[in-house]
């Protein structure tokens, strides 16, 4: 028998601090930010419709989260300020950007560098 996926305990959204907080049923909690949730949307518009097509999220530092809608008993839809709204975000999804937050902000960062991006994290004193 497989082992069941994580399922989330609690969901609360901070509209001040623009962070959403989730506790999964083995233990884990995680406090993501609006804007890493939006620049890793699982949508096509984010990811492309296929490998290596993904579109890197710039001007994405003040976005926040307007509301969010369960979907069934998988996943949330999370309605963003700049009106994107078509990602849908299985307790899986959820719980892999969670997990692997420090290496996917990391990358991101990286990215946003290579496309000269500007972006407050990038920037030298």
């Amino acid at each position: 028998m497989a082992d069941k996926p994580p399922h989330p305990t609690e969901i609360n959204f901070h509209q001040k601090s623009r962070t959403l907080e989730i506790a999964f049923d083995d233990g884990s909690n995680f406090t993501m930010s609006a804007e890493y949730l939006r620049v890793h949307s699982p949508s096509a518009e984010v990811q492309g419709h296929g490998p290596g097509e993904g579109v890197l999220q710039v001007d994405k530092e003040d976005v926040n989260i307007k509301h969010i809608e369960p979907v069934g008993n998988y996943a949330v839809q999370i309605h963003f300020d700049d009106d994107h709204n078509t990602g849908i975000y299985s307790w899986e999804t959820l719980y892999k950007l969670g997990a692997n937050m420090e290496e996917n902000w990391k990358a991101y960062l990286e990215r946003m560098k290579e496309a000269g991006a500007p972006h407050s994290q990038l920037r030298t004193k």
